[in-house]
């Protein structure tokens, strides 16, 4: 039987899954950040934008393989460029993140209410209490 410290097997399993929800938003969030400065100031080398958004090379090198994958950056002599299929993923983002805002909303009402549902009977203070148990014993 686990102990009340152990995580039981589906917290594990939800945890795990909010983790990599939120580490594919956080790779998501660098390409945004890689392609917005390309956009400004293209083309980039990989060591010119790891300096300038902070971040490590091989971030910065596995994020320029994706966004070319996609078609949205391509390579050059000078460094990266960015391509017209780049209006495409502007689009395509804000539409997908909005979708994304819309379940996230729901799944937040949702866990208020099973909050607010599940929530255990508030508990008097100690002075209401202590205050109680004097008045009995009078």
């Amino acid at each position: 039987m686990p102990s009340s410290e152990e995580p039981l097997p589906d917290e594990v399993e939800g945890t795990i899954l909010v983790d990599r929800i939120l580490a594919e938003l956080e790779l998501l969030a660098r390409n945004v950040d890689i392609l917005e400065r390309l956009s400004d100031n293209h083309p980039m080398g990989i060591i010119r934008l790891s300096e300038a958004l902070k971040l490590p090379i091989h971030k910065v090198r596995y994020s320029l393989h994706l966004l070319e994958r996609q078609g949205v950056i391509e390579p050059s002599a000078e460094g990266a460029v960015v391509t017209e299929k780049s209006k495409e993923f502007w689009r395509d983002l804000d539409r997908s993140l909005d979708q994304m805002n819309s379940i996230i909303q729901h799944l937040k009402e949702r866990a208020a209410g099973f909050r607010a549902k599940n929530a255990p009977p508030p508990v008097a203070s100690p002075r209401v209490v202590a205050a109680g148990v004097s008045r009995r014993e009078r």
